[in-house]
């Protein structure tokens, strides 16, 4: 097994919550972005695959 020398002579429970500050904030952000992606993509209607979103009404064009 490779120790990790440079964390020195720490306790386990010392080198535990020094990862869990080394790494845990980075596992929370991850969690956050997949949550509010997810959060999002169930908020978006459904495309309509025969409309154009960058012509319409508001571009100076009317329906005929």
């Amino acid at each position: 097994m490779l120790l990790p020398w440079h964390m020195g002579a720490l306790h386990p429970v010392e080198q535990a919550l020094t990862a869990l500050l080394a790494f845990g904030p980075f596992v929370v952000l991850a969690i956050v972005v997949l949550v509010r992606r997810r959060h999002e993509d169930a908020e978006e209607p459904p495309a309509d695959p025969g409309a154009d979103p960058q012509v319409g009404p508001a571009d100076g064009q009317r329906e005929r």
